[in-house]
C-alpha cells in the first residue's frame, strides 16, 4: 500500500516512517535501520543513503505498512509543507483520550 506524497530533493534531510501493522502505531526508521515508536530517536538520512533507507524498510511490508519519507530537520524535529499533519502522527491525537465531543 502507499500513498502518494509531496517529492522531497535528495539533499533536504527526511526520515522513513510507516506504521506498524500489528499495532497500528506510528514508527519511523532509526538510523541503525531499526525500527522505534518514540519519535526522538528518528534516523536522518539524504541523498543515496536516504533511498537506501526506503527500499530497505519497503523490504518489511507485512511487519510495517505503507513506508514513506517524511521531511525533518538536520536534527530529527518533523519539519515541511505537512508539518501539522507529522506533528500529530508524532505526538499523539490533539484531543486528549477519554474525552467525549458532543
Amino acid at each position: 500500500m502507499t500513498s502518494v506524497r509531496p517529492k522531497l530533493k535528495p539533499e533536504t534531510p527526511k526520515t522513513v516512517t510507516a506504521w506498524d501493522t500489528a499495532s497500528g502505531q506510528v514508527v519511523w526508521l532509526r538510523s541503525d535501520q531499526s525500527w522505534t515508536k518514540d519519535a526522538s530517536e528518528i534516523g536522518v538520512f539524504t541523498g543515496d543513503a536516504a533511498e537506501a533507507a526506503l527500499e530497505h524498510a519497503k523490504t518489511q511490508e507485512g511487519a510495517i505498512t505503507d513506508p514513506y519519507f517524511m521531511e525533518v530537520t538536520a536534527e530529527g524535529d518533523v519539519a515541511g509543507r505537512e508539518t501539522l499533519r507529522e506533528r500529530i502522527r508524532a505526538n499523539g491525537p490533539t484531543v486528549p483520550y477519554g474525552v467525549i465531543i458532543s
